[in-house]
């Protein structure tokens, strides 16, 4: 039951109970905020016009359509849409804000939103084109359901992976899904307020980066192991003054299993600095969450209704997601030309001491050298996501919005960069597991679990065959992401 809005977890797939003492909490807030709004004075987007057209005063009769009005005009996306977990937690981001009361809506609207989440439709919200100084596009599409406008995407099939965004197929009426709300004063505004969408899949990318940053670990170390890679640069000492690097260091001599002898004095640079890589993604996931957690605490909303009155604020400027969601790309990226890196090495004789390509007949056989190909255009795709997302000065609204920090452009690239990381991880540890077949080394007992894991869902190795169903079977059966 969730009694404070910390308590509501946007990677969540429970049912949403609210405690009725925080309904009662917000329910105060509403009434209040409503008493202020008596009073006449000018409430941006409540009895004005918004954006540019905020000078505009509106009539009685103006003010009691113009709520449902803002949802309107303003859902302008189209295909492809947001796979449902995240338009699931952008859902549930909205919520989490809701709770703080700077929004004022009414327990109504809360009890409506909670249904929706709750039945595992979730809006059919575009990927792209947000193109404002905050979120109004995509808000605009997923509030939409609680009114009866747009469509909705079913629940998901119950399947081991994600699912994937499907372009306008199987999508459903909202209509047909929750009864109508009406919107009261100030509720339309309020539910395209701030950065909910960015920050809900930028929580979302933490849990799943983190996922990722352990199987970076564990293949890498499966890498260092069947090379037989000299242990130096994960001993203790080389993690001195640095407590991440000390983990990650650990968690590779873990895995990767005693020294053996070393077949020469160095190992090539992507397998020693595997430790420093992926401490670096762990850091960049932590700077995530530290901004994300800041996102929701902070005050979002605007206009907020705080110490009794309305208030403009700049919440809806989302540059601190933006930046460490861009930032955690990068380090992906990096993590993932290393994988790469590693890879290619594997088909190495000269490195490995096994056959050519890892094929068990090289030759006749081409072993998984075109494995190695499909890794490197997948890095290549990743470089392209690692460009700084909030660079631009385009003006919209005539002027009124005049900057735009594409937090949400930023947290699409993110989501992006983690899918491109693990096809480069199945990659790679498809590969490892194939030189461990072919050695006469024996697999560590840190990673022996991974490994039976890899033998049920891919079968041995002896001859070439489409790799690209084993890659699949890796994603969906081994690499399994956070549920």
């Amino acid at each position: 039951m969730i009694r404070e809005p910390a308590d509501l977890d946007p990677a969540s797939t429970d049912e949403i109970v609210l405690a009725p003492e925080l309904l009662d909490r917000l329910a105060a807030i509403r009434a209040a905020a409503l008493d202020t709004l008596g009073s006449g004075r000018p409430v941006y987007g409540v009895n004005t016009g918004m954006g540019n057209l905020s000078k505009v005063r509106l009539t009685e009769a103006e003010q009691s359509r113009h709520q449902h009005n803002l949802l309107l005009a303003r859902a302008v996306g189209g295909p492809p849409w947001l796979p449902p977990d995240e338009a699931r937690a952008v859902l549930l981001a909205r919520l989490r804000t809701f709770l703080t009361g700077d929004a004022a809506v009414s327990v109504p609207l809360i009890h409506q939103l909670v249904s929706l989440i709750n039945s595992g439709y979730t809006p059919a919200i575009p990927m792209e084109g947000a193109g404002s100084a905050g979120e109004i596009i995509p808000l605009a599409h997923a509030a939409g359901a609680l009114v009866g406008l747009g469509r909705l995407q079913p629940p998901p099939p119950q399947t081991s992976d994600p699912p994937r965004a499907c372009p306008g197929a199987g999508l459903v009426a909202a209509a047909g899904v929750l009864p109508a709300l009406e919107l009261g004063p100030k509720e339309g505004i309020a539910l395209l307020a701030g950065v909910p969408g960015a920050t809900g899949r930028a929580a979302l990318a933490v849990v799943r980066g983190r996922r990722v940053a352990d199987q970076l670990t564990a293949v890498g170390a499966g890498a260092v192991a069947v090379v037989g890679a000299s242990r130096d640069p994960y001993r203790a000492a080389a993690g001195r003054g640095d407590e991440v690097l000390a983990a990650e260091l650990a968690r590779i001599r873990e895995l990767a299993g005693p020294e053996p002898e070393p077949r020469s004095l160095q190992a090539p640079v992507s397998f020693r600095v595997a430790g420093h890589v992926v401490a670096h993604v762990r850091r960049t996931i932590e700077q995530l969450d530290g901004a994300v957690e800041r996102a929701f605490g902070g005050v979002t909303d605007s206009p907020a209704y705080l110490d009794g009155e309305f208030v403009s604020t700049a919440g809806f400027h989302g540059i601190e997601l933006a930046a460490y969601c861009d930032h955690l790309a990068a380090a992906l990226a990096h993590a993932a030309e290393v994988s790469a890196a590693r890879l290619h090495r594997l088909l190495d004789p000269a490195v490995t001491g096994l056959p050519a390509q890892l094929a068990r007949d090289p030759g006749p056989q081409a072993g998984l050298v075109a494995v190695h190909k499909r890794a490197v255009a997948t890095t290549h795709q990743l470089r392209r996501l690692t460009l700084p997302t909030a660079i631009s000065t385009a003006e919209t609204s005539n002027g009124q919005e005049d900057v735009q920090a594409f937090a949400w452009e930023a947290a699409g690239n993110l989501m992006d960069a983690i899918r491109l990381t693990r096809t480069t991880i199945a990659c790679e540890l498809l590969a490892v597991r194939q030189a461990f077949a072919l050695s006469t080394r024996d697999i560590p007992p840190g990673l022996q679990d991974l490994m039976r894991a890899v033998d049920a869902a891919v079968p041995p190795i002896d001859a070439d065959r489409p790799f690209g169903d084993d890659l699949t079977s890796l994603l969906t059966e081994v690499l399994r992401l956070p549920d």
